[in-house]
């Protein structure tokens, strides 16, 4: 496979784990900024001919999006066959509708910046609340891999007779799977949001796993404030404090602290996004896609 990985700035860990698993080499990225805040680039190996995977860690995607197309645009003129982006984790999913006059629909009009810089994607559990697939915005092959597996590994090795738990009805196609694959029992609690930073959660009757250790999954730990209540509500009902998943460690300043107040017994994420808290390695899975892509568009 004549592949090699180019890390966009920042995602440098993310690029050497899927090497490992693909067995691919890590090229060098040169990326600075010149006095005047415009930005140098500079690729140092030979992609002529070679199927190019960029690599990107986009938490604060605004900054990056220009080295996104830049990198992209630089690995054709250099040669390259094909250029394809990982990024684990994809933004601007949530502005999915125009709630307010005026307002930009990113999430369709990022996929369209993306779509021309790039042959295809691949990303990990993308958020989508009102889309069925990333096919209704991507006009490029855009493949979504499941955190499911891996969550369902690490709860079935680290977290003995546990129970999982959503914390409102989007999360309940996590829970529901990583249930089914670890063979535990799931719930979903019912959340009402009473504004932009507050919300209420029920918890349903839950005595018959009263005993077991409760694990919180949600796909994107950002405030963590649904979390932090949903984590108080639970402890009122279970004995056991509970373990907190997030597929996405995005993150505001206080959100760790939100959770570690509110009594989780532990806070751990994927790998889809750098932070202390990554404790889940998705990047096997990822690499499968990414084979499978790269063999499709190379055959």
């Amino acid at each position: 496979m004549n592949m090699i990985i180019l890390p966009a700035p920042g995602a440098e860990q993310a690029a050497a784990d899927l090497a490992v698993h693909l067995q691919a080499l890590v090229g060098r990225v040169e990326a600075r900024h010149f006095p005047d805040g415009e930005s140098y680039l500079r690729l140092h190996d030979d992609l002529s001919g070679k199927d190019v995977v960029v690599v990107a860690s986009l938490r604060d995607p605004d900054p990056q999006a220009l080295r996104l197309w830049y990198l992209a645009q630089t690995a054709r003129e250099l040669g390259a066959s094909r250029v394809g982006i990982v990024t684990p984790y994809l933004p601007y999913m949530r502005q999915d509708k125009r709630f307010q006059p005026g307002e930009a629909v990113t999430s369709v009009t990022f996929a369209r910046f993306l779509s021309q810089a790039f042959d295809w994607l691949v990303t990990v559990d993308p958020h989508l609340h009102r889309r069925a697939s990333l096919d209704e915005v991507y006009s490029i092959p855009a493949e979504n891999v499941a955190s499911a597996p891996a969550i369902a590994r690490w709860v079935a090795a680290h977290v003995p007779e546990p129970v999982i738990v959503g914390p409102d009805s989007e999360s309940e196609q996590w829970a529901s799977d990583v249930a089914a694959r670890v063979g535990c029992p799931f719930i979903v609690l019912s959340k009402r949001r009473l504004g932009d930073r507050s919300v209420e959660i029920s918890v349903p009757k839950v005595e018959a796993h009263a005993g077991r250790r409760p694990v919180l999954i949600d796909d994107i730990i950002s405030s963590a404030r649904t979390m932090a209540v949903a984590v108080r509500q639970v402890r009122s009902v279970f004995k056991n404090d509970p373990v907190c998943i997030g597929v996405h460690a995005v993150f505001a300043l206080d959100a760790m602290q939100l959770l570690e107040d509110a009594g989780a017994a532990s806070v751990v994420t994927c790998n889809t996004l750098p932070h202390p808290s990554n404790g889940i390695d998705v990047m096997g899975d990822v690499a499968q896609a990414v084979r499978a892509r790269v063999g499709s568009v190379s055959g």
